[in-house]
């Protein structure tokens, strides 16, 4: 009887909605099945070369570490049994490479050597992907960017006008910290990718006095470090994987939220890409619903809520863990699924934004100038001082608002401001794409970082 999906993330229809099945192949549970067998038959190939298992064995050994061939049904039989995966699966893998060779099978080897190393190998791949597709969303916000370098819109600060600033530099915005993601990512990868390889608890004193080149031809085998020492019960790069996806969906829910809230009807700068019957509503026909910026935000919060589990299950007894270690797979695979799913709306939205130039212009002027009072304060304070500068347009404020007329015009009718600024001063101090301070040098900034 097929099992009955309880998440989403897993489900035959819902999935779709979260995490993708790119990265479902690489963290599921037939991957890390595949893999357990690479390190299995790598562990004897490393072991053959040192001559401590014969050469046939490695080589059977190696012809029988096939996914396909595993009894999966038997394989949770046994599993259920002992509590682990490895114990049935290298029953199995001994009994598909003969009486004679698998006899050599997992040799001076634990479970959690066969479990860790597998996910590293899985993490590698998941991390690849990632990677990947970071690359093709800073792309894309690079992309934007440049192609509004001098989009003048409002700045909002609390959800209110503030200061113009352009669009190219809010895609600067949203797009240097995914940048320095990237660089995380690189920097986290030699500290996570290390073999692990411990034996029983953790000294390898099965294999003597060759336990460290068995350790060094594993990970070579595998292409992966040579850690220090075993780190079966120091949790802390798996720990840091899981935070590094915490602080990259962040970083995407920061540009989720922002194009959601310009998406409003009364906002109407920036929307989503659109298809037919796209976030639709089933009784208002007219609505375009933020759905990728939705399911951008909810992935994230079910990733960062995964963290705090990586966290605690750094606390591990002595040298194998009785609970904290087996409650990271209800942790790392869903954190990666829901990461990438994340990832991957924010890329839908980054290639295919529309955005709506006119609407920010208007939107902009709408104030009537309000907009860019610092900038009159700032040209009048030379000539007026600046609490006198700060009085005046304070006051040119309140008539404009009071009498529905633009900034300019009440300027206008105050000699104290017409007797030291000209007509055409006013006009320059009251454009706000002459403050927009260095918002172009900032884009150019992290434009020279991609």
């Amino acid at each position: 009887m097929p099992m009955l999906s309880v998440n989403p993330a897993d489900g035959a229809v819902l999935s779709v909605l979260y995490g993708t099945d790119a990265m479902r192949a690489l963290v599921g549970e037939r991957a890390f099945l595949a893999r357990m067998l690479e390190v299995e038959a790598a562990l004897a190939r490393a072991q053959a070369k040192l001559g401590i298992i014969p050469a046939e064995a490695a080589d059977a050994i190696t012809e029988a570490a096939q996914l396909e061939k595993l009894d999966l049904p038997a394989l949770a039989r046994a599993t259920r049994n002992t509590g682990y995966p490895v114990v049935g699966l290298v029953k199995q893998l001994s009994a598909l490479a003969g009486a004679e060779a698998g006899r050599w099978t997992h040799w001076g080897a634990t479970t959690q050597d066969i479990i860790d190393t597998a996910i590293v190998l899985q993490l590698r791949d998941a991390f690849a992907l990632l990677d990947a597709d970071l690359a093709r969303l800073n792309a894309a916000l690079g992309a934007r960017a440049r192609e509004h370098r001098d989009t003048v819109m409002a700045g909002r600060t609390h959800l209110q006008h503030a200061l113009p600033l352009t669009f190219g530099y809010k895609c600067a915005i949203w797009l240097s910290p995914l940048i320095t993601m990237r660089e995380r990512i690189a920097q986290l990868l030699p500290r996570l990718l290390k073999v692990q390889f411990g034996g029983a608890a953790g000294t390898l004193a099965s294999l003597g006095d060759q336990g460290l080149a068995v350790a060094e031809g594993l990970a070579a085998e595998l292409d992966l470090a040579v850690p220090d020492a075993p780190w079966h019960v120091a949790r802390d790069g798996m720990a840091e994987a899981v935070c590094l996806l915490g602080l990259l969906t962040g970083a995407l829910s920061k540009f989720a939220t922002d194009i959601m809230l310009l998406m409003q009807t009364e906002v109407a700068e920036v929307f989503e890409p659109h298809a037919p019957g796209r976030g639709g509503s089933s009784t208002m026909p007219q609505k375009r619903n933020p759905i990728a910026c939705e399911y951008v935000l909810a992935q994230a919060r079910g990733v960062q809520a995964l963290v705090p589990q990586m966290l605690a299950a750094m606390a591990v007894d002595q040298e194998r863990g009785t609970g904290p270690w087996q409650a990271e797979p209800l942790a790392l695979p869903q954190a990666f699924t829901l990461a990438h799913g994340a990832l991957d709306q924010a890329r839908f939205i980054a290639e295919g934004m529309v955005v709506d130039a006119a609407r920010m212009r208007r939107n902009l002027d709408s104030t009537g100038g309000l907009i860019v009072a610092e900038a009159v304060m700032m040209g009048l304070a030379p000539h007026l001082g600046r609490g006198g500068a700060h009085d005046a347009v304070h006051h040119a404020c309140d008539l404009a608002l009071e009498a529905g007329i633009p900034l300019a015009e009440a300027l206008g009718r105050d000699p104290c401001v017409t007797g030291v600024i000209s007509a055409e001063q006013i006009a320059r101090l009251t454009d706000p794409s002459h403050y927009l301070g260095c918002a172009g040098a900032f884009i150019d900034r992290v434009l020279a970082r991609l």
